[in-house]
């Protein structure tokens, strides 16, 4: 016979994660066809607004030769894009990361099935028309929402459906940007919220899918081609990327609460938010007057970075008017991707602080640069990291790259209460926490925090014991009402649980007459019992669906072996939390001059001691008036009722 720890698993995971991963393939293929469209419709748009062609070659709007007149350009392309949101779906706005999450954890994956083709729609005049935008956020939602349409198709869990919407979304990133590993590291950093097999295996396959069939459609090669790195890292280096990434976290700070501030002045205008995209459009159409290369998703720009082919005016113009065109159009919440622009920005960034570092190889600074930033401004340094292998197929930077993504990640996370892409979040009254780690009732078992000294009574017990009790509680006051036993089982010749009473239903019992009726009437026959072997996180699970706030504890015979309440989940919890909180010292050096004999004071002790007192099962602490007790002991005496009818 197996022993009881043996049914407890590392991993909730069933056979329906094989029939959601065959979806996620699906989802897979789609996402990457839908990338492709998507660049496709961004080159057709930039052709016609900036060449007047129709056209799916690939072009940059900086080779435009229109004149002053290109600045009315991005002017047009916000006005459409407001119609489409007014008429079509406000979904359409923003940059697409924000409300992927916002789907994900607080509307059950559900999307409405024409975002998925306004989205990429309102993306592709935004970009086309010279917004300064990538194209990998629209993809990202335009992904997840084909995936949580298939999920509202077929009879799934809510889980289910957001892990569809998740691998619609991380495939869409996969073929944007030809970047699988690096698609799944952002499912788990940013979009699932939870590390499970159930969730990771239909992720990762729908990004594998995706990266192969984007080398069918846009071919094998990276995005962001440069010599590779060779030589030996020096230790001035990894000095350098420490610092790059210091400044990373402070340009991203800066640039968040950049677009934050023009979000609250667009806000604040007295017209609709139809509008907004067109005004931000003025500052991106002047903009590109003064520098054309700030306009449109801005590749050609990034490789000059990564092959050093920059003057300082490029340089320039990126960090300031590219930037601030960036966040101005942001804030008018218009259609359009935050990580090419970001890539372009952290690159300028590296490259002009490379200048003051130590050389590494052609391009090197200006990776660092892109991946920190990418870090601090999405809260995933490994994300941000593995870019740096996938986009430039460049392994050799990963050790200054990755020391740089999490200095950035640390200390953004340090000045900044949310990151650029929860702030919205919380603007709109939603809360989102970016930690999660083990439950602390998952590795509590029931056996450790149950109570064992249980006061019971036979089955063949009348309404005269339940007399007798109630005698007693009241002779001896407080301290017998305060104490921590709320039901009371009616047991069997085996040990077996014939009926639970509750404290309020002992009352009754006691106070209704005939002494010589039998207990066991009064009280709930079959009542929901756990094991002794059990998590308090299963048992937490069955409270919040019972409503029951104590449940006996039975073994594998179904012997009763202890009573658990409510307020030892909570004692477990707490415990959890004191180790966050509590600091003290283990060890304590010995030198050969001090003393050996044991110099810990004698009120150490006695705090021990009564520390150690207080977290003894018998303690007391109800404060409630007897009234109180028996209305709640009622109340939970109809809930379990009604769970045993059930």
């Amino acid at each position: 016979m197996s022993a009881p720890g043996d049914r407890l698993r590392d991993y909730s995971v069933d056979a329906r994660v094989l029939y959601v991963s065959v979806l996620a393939a699906v989802l897979g293929a789609v996402s990457s066809v839908l990338a492709w469209a998507l660049l496709e419709l961004i080159a057709l748009a930039t052709n016609l607004f900036y060449y007047q062609r129709f056209s799916f070659v690939e072009v940059e709007p900086s080779g435009h030769h229109m004149g002053w007149w290109v600045a009315f350009i991005p002017v047009i392309g916000g006005l459409i894009v407001g119609l489409i949101a007014r008429f079509g779906s406000p979904k359409v706005r923003g940059h697409g990361m924000p409300e992927a999450v916002e789907v994900i954890v607080f509307q059950r994956g559900r999307v409405q099935p024409r975002v998925a083709i306004l989205k990429p729609l309102a993306t592709a005049i935004s970009i086309g028309s010279g917004g300064p935008f990538g194209a990998e956020g629209p993809v990202i939602i335009t992904g997840g929402a084909v995936g949580s349409v298939l999920g509202q198709l077929l009879p799934v869990t809510d889980c289910e459906r957001t892990v569809l919407m998740v691998a619609g979304a991380s495939a869409g990133m996969a073929a944007a940007f030809s970047c699988p590993m690096a698609a799944t590291l952002l499912a788990v950093e940013l979009l699932l919220f939870e590390w499970r097999p159930r969730s990771l295996v239909p992720v990762a396959i729908a990004c594998i899918t995706a990266g192969a069939i984007r080398r069918l459609l846009l071919g094998p090669g990276p995005i962001f081609l440069m010599q590779p790195t060779v030589v030996a890292m020096h230790h001035a280096a990894m000095l350098g990327a420490l610092l790059m990434g210091m400044l990373a976290a402070l340009l991203t700070t800066g640039l968040s609460r950049a677009i934050h501030f023009f979000e609250t002045k667009f806000e604040s205008l007295p017209i609709h938010w139809m509008w907004w995209p067109a005004l931000g459009g003025i500052v991106v159409g002047l903009g590109g007057l003064i520098f054309p290369q700030s306009l449109g998703v801005g590749y050609d720009v990034i490789r000059q970075l990564l092959n050093e082919q920059v003057t300082w005016k490029l340089l320039a113009g990126i960090l300031l008017i590219k930037s601030f065109i960036w966040v101005v159009a942001l804030g008018s919440e218009t259609a359009g991707g935050i990580l090419a622009p970001l890539l372009m920005i952290g690159g300028a960034m590296g490259v002009a602080v490379g200048h003051l570092l130590t050389p590494i190889s052609p391009g090197a600074w200006a990776v660092v640069g892109m991946t920190s930033i990418i870090a601090a401004s999405l809260g995933a340094p490994l994300t941000a990291a593995m870019f740096a292998v996938e986009l430039t197929h460049n392994g050799g930077l990963m050790l200054p790259v990755l020391l740089a993504c999490v200095t950035a990640y640390a200390i953004s996370a340090l000045l900044q209460p949310r990151s650029m892409l929860t702030e919205s979040l919380s603007r709109k009254g939603l809360h989102l926490s970016r930690e999660y780690g083990v439950d602390p009732l998952e590795t509590v078992m029931v056996r450790e925090v149950m109570h064992t000294s249980v006061f019971a009574l036979p089955a063949s017990a009348t309404r005269q014991d339940a007399m007798d009790w109630l005698a007693k509680m009241n002779k001896r006051g407080g301290e017998a009402w305060a104490h921590w036993q709320r039901i009371f089982p009616l047991l069997g010749e085996g040990g077996g649980i014939k009926a639970i009473l509750t404290r309020g239903q002992m009352i009754t019992a006691a106070e209704a007459g005939d002494p010589s009726a039998p207990l066991i009437k009064d009280g709930i026959s079959n009542p929901v019992a756990v094991g002794p072997w059990e998590t308090l996180r299963s048992v937490a699970e069955k409270m919040a669906e019972s409503k029951l706030r104590s449940f006996p504890v039975t073994n594998d015979d179904g012997e009763l072996v202890g009573i658990l309440n409510i307020e030892d989940l909570l004692e477990a919890r707490g415990k959890a939390s004191l180790r966050d909180r509590e600091r003290q010292r283990i060890l304590r050096l010995r030198w050969p001059f001090a003393q050996h004999e044991n110099t810990a004071p004698f009120l150490d002790h006695l705090v021990d001691s009564a520390y150690e007192s207080a977290n003894r099962h018998g303690r007391t602490g109800d404060r409630r008036t007897a009234g109180d007790r028996a209305l709640s002991d009622d109340s939970e005496a109809t809930a379990m009722t009604t769970h045993a009818e059930k």
